[in-house]
């Protein structure tokens, strides 16, 4: 059988159901929550979300992140060591927009997000949470009869980003604590049988973020140190079924200190992950399929440019949507284009900058734009 070109997929995160979104903002503030009940929203709101990606032509889908209060910040409930207090955050561009900035910090999801430092050795404490993903996901996919999902899952870096070290003597040190302790919800994910996305922001966020203050050169370093982690705790996993999302903040921004594709390209592709999900719709990356008239994608590689901005309530029009494809498969080839999104739509528990409705729409939109663009390459 013929593989079938540009798939569609996206990035992760969408919409979580009101009631779900209640109940996880009580268990991040600390109120006690009837963890069996919240367990059965979280298996109903996978079921039924699995059921509108495929109504909306969503090839490769996945279980949203339902049952996770950010894609990053999930982990102080899954591993052991995180118990001091919240991490702070230097966004070099809010800087320059303080008024902006605050309304940014202000949003619902974020104000609530809890990123406490590291202050003991990382170990796994709840393998069942991921266990309990695959199974909802599987649920899903079997009762809608759908073939191809994946699941999400922080990076060593990411990890490193949100949640500061006061633990470990150096930053080597701790990200590969992170690394092997993340190890068995990255082989859970796989040995399910489902592909694995690694969220890896810090390659792209972290320069502004993490690393505002630092050179270009030591940013790299850095990032070098993150993918070589990454690479570590990805040993010996299938890489045709492993991807990776890139990001330089899904937030409304300037993003006027986001650091080029072109710089940190040859670090991304050195990581072991055969698929790259990066942002290719938002005005300040819309541009970067040029960059491909000199960067080679290395053979086995795929590409998943955003063709759907993540922050606007704009639907793209499906044509707008072809010539996006169109520009990175005339110089990658069609077959290791798949359409994606910039980033996901419900980031932080109770985040939507898009509506939820208008999101599904946006959907219906990159199916119809993938087959405007599937038919000149057949």
């Amino acid at each position: 059988m013929v593989e079938k070109l540009l798939k569609t997929t996206h990035a992760g995160s969408l919409p979580r159901p009101l009631e779900l979104v209640r109940t996880m903002f009580a268990k991040e503030e600390g109120v006690p929550v009837d963890e069996r009940a919240l367990d059965g929203l979280i298996a109903g709101a996978v079921r039924d979300v699995v059921a509108r990606q495929v109504a909306a032509g969503i090839d490769i889908v996945n279980d949203v992140e339902m049952s996770k209060p950010s894609y990053a910040t999930y982990i102080k409930d899954r591993l052991e060591g995180f118990g001091g207090a919240d991490n702070r955050f230097k966004y070099r561009d809010l800087d320059d927009f303080p008024a902006f900035g605050r309304r940014v910090f202000g949003d619902p999801g974020r104000s609530r997000r809890r990123t406490p430092t590291c202050n003991g050795p990382i170990g796994v404490k709840n393998a069942a949470a991921a266990q309990r993903d695959v199974a909802n996901l599987r649920a899903a996919m079997q009762e809608h009869e759908v073939e191809h999902g994946f699941m999400s899952a922080a990076s060593p870096g990411v990890v490193a980003l949100f949640f500061a070290n006061e633990y470990y003597a150096t930053r080597e040190h701790y990200l590969e604590a992170i690394a092997n302790a993340m190890r068995e919800e990255y082989e859970c994910v796989i040995n399910a049988g489902f592909d694995l996305q690694i969220d890896c922001p810090d390659l792209a966020m972290g320069r502004h973020i993490q690393f505002a203050d630092a050179t270009l050169a030591d940013f790299r370093r850095q990032a070098a140190l993150n993918v070589e982690a990454l690479n570590h705790a990805l040993r010996g996993l299938p890489v045709e079924r492993l991807r990776m999302h890139i990001c330089w903040g899904n937030y409304d921004g300037p993003h006027h200190f986001d650091v080029p594709l072109r710089d940190i390209a040859d670090i991304i592709f050195s990581a072991h992950p055969s698929m790259i999900s990066l942002e290719g719709a938002n005005p300040r990356h819309a541009h970067e399929w040029a960059e491909f008239d000199v960067l080679k994608l290395p053979d086995g590689k795929k590409l998943i440019p955003g063709v759907l901005e993540s922050k606007t309530n704009f639907i793209e029009h499906p044509r707008l949507i072809a010539q996006r494809l169109e520009r990175y498969a005339d110089r990658v080839g069609a077959e290791n284009v798949l359409a994606g999104t910039d980033c996901g739509y419900g980031t932080w528990v109770g985040q939507a900058a898009v509506d939820p409705e208008i999101v599904f729409s946006k959907f219906q939109a990159m199916a119809e734009g993938a087959a405007l663009a599937r038919a000149r390459y057949a």
